[in-house]
């Protein structure tokens, strides 16, 4: 079957041309059924606003000094949500510098792609732990709290650098909340009544629930708009610090214990054992340097438009998507989808 190399619309009548998979000769220009399958081989996952032959043909030459593309079919939600998502079956000849090279590719074609060994089962209970700001929602709150109080460039800086792991956590949250004392109780109604929600968060949400998976939030934000996101969105849990406010005015202190990177980490452990739910089932997600250990804790962890220390040491990284795309990351029937 000959193709036109550049067009997505063309890709797109593989699907019903070659429903169990395809492979294409050296030059692009034809497909091919698959006609041997092997066991062992990972899943390499590959997004794109409007994939096209040319770009899969050109994806699989510049990885082909780590791995062999054995077929490649379409993802069961390719298209639901607005991307082509195409898998390919592959066997990995050269771990080495993988990470790397996968980057390059995801930035030279403006597409996200993932290599993993194995996948978690959306049909089977789950867990989801997720960071706050800027995961599931666009903002930093302490920055926006910050702004309000006539205080945001000073606080924002410090954010970027706990962000990017250049200070200790703990000692760049108590500093940037020092600076929050006697900022009116009111502003923190004026952020939450606006807070901007991330892109692809609802359908990824709705989709887990479906399937029984449990959702909650670990964060080193505030439990004032924590709680109301595990409200609003009907999560299962939060966790996040408890900002000290008397007479009406925030105090420049945290109430109780801090939830730090350790923290975190725990409630992927703490609610795993609770709902009895097996580590492989465990997915961590998060932007920035707080969430690495939470991220080393679960069996998959997820960068999300993370710094560039966090999107190193993740397993998986979603660079330019909504929070829906860790469903494709995830294994599963389409029966399993509503």
């Amino acid at each position: 079957m000959s193709l036109t190399q550049h067009s997505y619309s063309s890709l797109l009548t593989l699907k019903k041309g070659f429903p169990s998979g395809w492979t294409f000769d050296n030059h692009c220009t034809k497909v091919m059924d698959v006609t041997t399958r092997s066991d062992e081989c990972e899943t390499l996952t590959i997004i794109g606003p409007a994939l096209t032959l040319n770009i899969l043909f050109s994806v699989e030459k510049k990885l082909a000094t780590f791995l062999e593309v054995e077929s490649f079919h379409f993802h069961p939600l390719s298209e639901c949500y607005g991307e082509c998502v195409v898998l390919a079956r592959v066997k990995l000849t050269k771990a080495n510098k993988i990470d790397v090279a996968l980057k390059q590719v995801a930035e030279a074609y403006r597409i996200e792609i993932v290599l993993q060994n194995q996948q978690p089962e959306l049909k089977e209970p789950g867990l989801l732990v997720m960071d706050m700001d800027s995961t599931v929602i666009q903002i930093e709150c302490i920055d926006e709290i910050a702004k309000l109080a006539g205080v945001g460039e000073k606080v924002s800086v410090v954010t970027e650098q706990a962000m990017r792991g250049e200070l200790d956590f703990k000692a760049s949250l108590l500093a940037r909340v020092a600076c929050l004392k006697d900022a009116k109780e009111s502003n923190l109604e004026v952020i939450r009544n606006c807070i901007p929600l991330m892109p692809g968060l609802t359908h990824l949400l709705h989709v887990l629930k479906e399937n029984g998976w449990k959702v909650i939030i670990a964060s080193g934000g505030f439990t004032y708009f924590a709680d109301y996101l595990q409200q609003r969105l009907d999560l299962d849990g939060a966790r996040a610090n408890v900002l000290a406010i008397e007479n009406n005015r925030l105090t420049g202190h945290i109430s109780g214990d801090i939830i730090d990177a350790k923290a975190k980490a725990e409630a992927v452990t703490d609610f795993a054992e609770k709902w009895q739910i097996r580590h492989s089932q465990t997915i961590a997600m998060g932007d920035g340097a707080n969430d690495l250990l939470m991220m080393q804790t679960a069996s998959l962890g997820v960068a999300f438009h993370a710094k560039p220390i966090v999107e190193q040491q993740a397993d998986v990284a979603i660079r330019y998507g909504g929070l829906h795309t860790l469903l494709y990351f995830l294994k599963f029937e389409i029966s399993c989808v509503q």
